[in-house]
């Protein structure tokens, strides 16, 4: 007896190999839009960034904002840029005002969602973003300063350098002084940034305190030196991403921009030595493994950035930018976690820290570790959505 052959047809042969080969091809998505994807998710209007409970001209709202229109300056994809400017068209009127703004309470945090508005007036034309620059910079221009010139944190923390507003403020004087075509610009900001160095460094770690009273009256203010008694990581995130930023818009061989060069070179060199072995950053950076201290997710995704834009704008070697994917690696296996849905989260989040106030905070390591930490927050977010663009996964 003899067997049938059997044959499959030709066609079939064909179809069943485009579709193995189609599956096989199809990139993974990029680890930027998962996480650009879960915080639209999450929030899906941005005055919802960062937990949100209202329409507010936030810090963390312009942080998150600042990372989608990277998103968008990335993928091209509209979505993100519409995102932003539709919180932004909401919360600031055809005159430029902008919505629970008080310039008389000298406070940096407003400045920084500004950074978002050159990029929206140049891209709509809308006039009123860029009145809405012009009132933030008119603050700037009589806010008060040290004796040197550097700006106060706020009008309620007078006489006092903090870390963080150096990044709130400096950047967007920077972009201005580009979008005015006025050199002077760039002349504050690197004067603010060589006298935030001078008061905050510490010759014996090669790090960063958060913050100096010149005044050397508060609390928390070393009596000789005015400085802060901890080294807390976000600060020095805050401190590392400015140093980059200010440097998209400073002219390659404007004056003294090498010695902000020579300061992100200093920190690329420090800050590695506080790397834990699982590529990870402290809530206060030289206390590895102490009691109360963490891996805390806003530092790691701020050195992230820093790290692989310094290194990819040549302002360090090359080789830098491992130290940037070895924390990566550090996130997704600690600080990141897949849920359900198939969002992706940050985890040990670090909700706020400052210096005095009400109740009063001393800067103590106990009053470190032992503010609130959450899930989410921009502060972390942001810079991860970013650092995840400069290392394009």
């Amino acid at each position: 007896m003899v067997k049938k052959k059997i044959t499959i047809p030709v066609f079939v042969l064909l179809l069943s190999f485009v579709s193995f080969y189609t599956k096989a091809q199809t990139p993974t998505q990029k680890l930027y839009v998962q996480f650009a994807e879960s915080e639209m998710k999450r929030f899906p209007e941005a005055w919802q960034i960062d937990h949100g409970k209202r329409l507010y001209f936030g810090y963390g709202q312009g942080l998150g904002c600042l990372a989608m229109l990277k998103m968008w300056e990335k993928t091209g994809d509209h979505k993100y840029f519409d995102y932003v400017e539709a919180w932004a068209d909401t919360i600031i009127n055809e005159y430029g005002s902008i919505h629970l703004y008080k310039r008389d309470t000298y406070n940096l945090d407003y400045i920084n969602p500004g950074k978002i508005l050159f990029t929206l007036y140049e891209k709509t034309g809308k006039e009123k973003y860029k009145q809405a620059i012009e009132n933030l910079m008119a603050q700037l221009k009589v806010h008060p300063p040290t004796l040197e010139g550097a700006y106060w944190h706020k009008l309620i923390y007078p006489h006092q350098i903090w870390l963080d507003g150096v990044y709130m403020a400096d950047p967007f004087i920077a972009a201005y002084g580009q979008f005015t075509q006025d050199s002077s610009y760039y002349d504050d900001v690197i004067n603010h940034i060589l006298i935030a160095a001078k008061h905050t460094y510490d010759k014996k770690t090669g790090l960063y305190f958060h913050a100096w009273d010149e005044s050397k009256k508060q609390q928390w203010a070393n009596e000789i030196t005015g400085q802060s008694p901890n080294f807390w990581g976000r600060s020095i995130g805050w401190w590392f991403m400015a140093l980059v930023d200010v440097l998209d818009f400073i002219p390659t061989d404007y004056p003294k921009r090498d010695e902000i060069v020579a300061i992100i070179n200093g920190l690329a060199e420090t800050l590695p030595k506080y790397q834990d072995d699982e590529g990870l950053w402290w809530q206060v950076l030289d206390k590895i493994g102490e009691e109360k201290n963490y891996q805390e997710a806003s530092v790691n995704a701020m050195f992230m950035y820093s790290f692989a834009k310094a290194a990819n704008k040549g302002y360090i070697a090359d080789s830098y930018k491992a130290v940037a994917e070895k924390t990566l690696t550090g996130i997704q296996k600690k600080l990141l976690r897949n849920e359900s849905d198939g969002t992706l989260t940050l985890i040990q989040c670090n909700a706020v820290a400052g210096l005095g106030g009400h109740p009063y905070r001393d800067g103590s390591y106990d009053y470190y570790v032992n503010e609130r930490i959450r899930e989410n927050d921009a502060k972390a977010t942001g810079p991860f959505i970013m650092g995840l663009l400069e290392l394009n996964r």
